[in-house]
């Protein structure tokens, strides 16, 4: 079972993320994504949006395998290759998160030629 914790005494959440989560149940640990294309394990090409469409596809896959989906997310790290792709990004992710938002962390880093993001995720089902 999720449940979302949010205090006035710490900074109110300006996106699609929660201040917290706490969380029972079984714990599934999603690896990091990136956009490839599971047919053929070739890397999708094209912009931000149509890599973070290919991630979380990905991520919704491996959940559903695991008995989980978004509802059942926690905790979401995303990582840019460019911070100046975040707005972009955020907007794909509003599709796949759409209420009781996950906690969520989002960085620039060094990723693989080729791929603007790198995604992974907590989920917690009963």
């Amino acid at each position: 079972m999720k449940q979302i914790i949010s205090t006035p005494n710490a900074p109110e959440a300006v996106g699609p993320y929660s201040q917290a989560n706490a969380a029972s149940g079984r714990a599934i640990y999603v690896t990091g994504q990136v956009s490839l294309d599971p047919a053929g394990g070739k890397p999708t090409q094209g912009d931000i949006e149509v890599q973070t469409t290919r991630v979380f596809e990905n991520i919704a896959a491996i959940l559903q395998a695991s008995g989980a989906s978004f509802k059942d997310v926690v905790k979401v790290n995303v990582y840019l290759s460019d911070v100046a792709n975040f707005a972009k990004m955020n907007e794909v992710y509003r599709r796949f998160f759409t209420s009781d938002y996950p906690a969520r962390t989002t960085i620039q880093a060094v990723l693989p030629p080729g791929f603007l993001l790198v995604a992974d995720v907590i989920a917690y089902i009963e």
